[in-house]
């Protein structure tokens, strides 16, 4: 879990081919195999797949969730870019 991604490697996983991966406030969180899972269904996490997803995840979901489902799905954290 303590792997370090950049924002394009995380975009680069965007299918279930490839890893569906998302960004929940710094942590990258590998929801392939949870997509069929999730409540609100798998087409919504199909959408933000490859992105920075903390505004949509926190409009529904509480810190609870996030708690209940970390250690299940994340695989590890944003690394800082080095800024020019």
């Amino acid at each position: 879990m303590s792997k370090e991604f950049t924002i394009n490697e995380v975009a680069t996983h965007k299918t279930a081919d490839t890893g569906m991966y998302i960004v929940i406030d710094n942590g990258v969180y590998d929801v392939t195999k949870f997509a069929d899972e999730h409540p609100g269904g798998a087409k919504i996490l199909k959408r933000v797949a490859g992105k920075d997803a903390s505004k949509q995840f926190w409009k529904y979901h509480n810190e609870g969730v996030l708690k209940k489902y970390t250690e299940k799905l994340k695989i590890g954290t944003v690394k800082e870019e080095a800024k020019l």
